[in-house]
């Protein structure tokens, strides 16, 4: 990715010293006394959702995929990005039949689809702001899923979430830094987001994170409607 890019920010701390230290750092620490949402949490609704044929947005390190139940050589798409995550992701996931695309979920996916499941994990406050302007990639998803197809994820909220002290001073400075744009994005901003691209939302507030699960996605929902 193009380091003028606004979406640069969001992906670049992900290099290979970072991924392999993100699963007890991040997943272990952060996500559970910082953001207060541990990770099992956030393994439910891959268990619930993910089918074979799915598609993962930002896969990270691969642990929610490695924890989804599926069958060996199930085929799984994943996106992203940063060469390294992909590598990280798909020599995890080896007994899954990965395959990669090095791409921006705020431009049009270079996917056909359908995908039967889709996830965005932690991605989402990783985005350049304002939370409207990150409606495009909910769309790109919502374009590529099937009709009777799951999107679901999670990100962490703003100022307006439920933070505690120390979860505010590195929110703060997560944003400071642009590894995050998310000081505006608010629970109801994000419920507004999700029912641009799909009929039926389902929003959930754990610590200062939100869970989602959405259906019935709208393909053809322009993004400029944001409102």
């Amino acid at each position: 990715m193009d380091r003028e890019d606004p979406a640069y920010a969001g992906q670049s701390e992900y290099t290979p010293l970072f991924l392999r230290i993100y699963d007890p750092v991040i997943l272990g620490v952060f996500a559970r006394f910082i953001w207060r949402c541990p990770t099992s949490r956030m393994v439910e609704p891959y268990r619930q959702y993910a089918q074979p044929g799915h598609l993962d947005v930002g896969p990270g390190t691969g642990y929610f995929l490695e924890r989804a139940g599926l069958p060996d050589d199930s085929p799984i798409t994943l996106v992203d990005p940063n060469p390294n995550v992909l590598d990280y992701a798909s020599r995890r996931l080896h007994r899954l039949e990965a395959s990669t695309v090095e791409a921006d979920v705020c431009k049009p996916l270079p996917l056909v689809g359908p995908y039967d499941s889709a996830a965005m994990n932690g991605v989402i406050h990783c985005l350049p702001g304002p939370l409207s302007s990150k409606a495009e990639a909910i769309a790109n998803i919502a374009a590529v899923l099937a009709p009777t197809g799951t999107f679901f994820g999670s990100t962490i909220l703003g100022t307006s979430g439920n933070h505690n002290w120390l979860g505010r001073r590195v929110l703060q400075r997560n944003n400071q830094r642009g590894i995050f744009d998310n000081l505006d994005d608010t629970e109801e901003g994000l419920r507004e987001l999700l029912e641009l691209s799909f009929g039926h939302v389902v929003l959930e507030t754990v610590g200062a994170m939100a869970i989602f699960t959405a259906t019935d996605p709208r393909p053809n929902t322009p993004a400029a409607t944001t409102p």
